[in-house]
């Protein structure tokens, strides 16, 4: 239990301080015990750190993997939109992850970088076979037009990032209409006329 309330403190704080405002000190008095009852359950800040990067990582994977059971009978232009939907919908109700996530992509630390890398590359490896299905599926079906399978994924990867950063600058309010004109532009590209 202490672990996971160390978790959720850290990552108000992370969100909030980024990782150099952020102590250990502060960490536990967030979660009301003494600094060094933190190792007992991590080894350092940096361990914090990774775990709740590589948490939000996973968190969004496995979101992304029950909703393909759930709309796996569906074509691929309706499961890429749905996917665009849960992930915009993702940044919105884990407005702090979404901000730890931001500040990691953005502002890692050099020391731990190359760990954050290398955990944001599994999970996307992951992303990537599912989008990967998807995509092929559409283009043996004749949904989408025949290309690159690749150049595909990596032009859905970049309407994502697109919208996360938008919504950094617009806020939910501004975003939300403009998510289906996203979409259909993005669509109009890839379909097969």
């Amino acid at each position: 239990m202490t672990k996971d309330k160390i978790i959720a403190a850290a990552l108000s704080l992370f969100a909030k301080n980024g990782y150099e405002g952020t102590s250990l000190t502060d960490i536990a008095k967030a979660v009301g015990i003494q600094k060094p009852s933190i190792y007992n359950h991590f080894k350092s800040k940096d361990e914090i750190f990774i775990t709740i990067y590589e948490n939000i990582l996973w968190l969004h994977v496995q979101q992304v993997e029950k909703l393909i059971q759930d709309i796996k009978d569906l074509h691929a232009k309706e499961q890429l939109f749905q996917i665009l939907n849960l992930t915009f919908q993702y940044y919105i109700d884990f407005e702090e992850q979404s901000t730890f996530l931001k500040r990691s992509v953005f502002f890692s630390p050099d020391h731990i970088k190359e760990q954050l890398l290398k955990q944001f590359m599994a999970a996307e490896d992951a992303m990537t076979a599912i989008l990967r299905t998807i995509i092929n599926k559409g283009i043996e079906s004749g949904e989408i037009r025949k290309g690159n399978l690749d150049d595909f994924i990596m032009s859905y990867y970049c309407l994502l990032d697109g919208i996360f950063i938008e919504l950094s600058y617009y806020g939910v309010e501004k975003m939300k209409p403009r998510i289906l004109n996203i979409w259909n532009n993005f669509w109009y590209g890839v379909k097969n006329d």
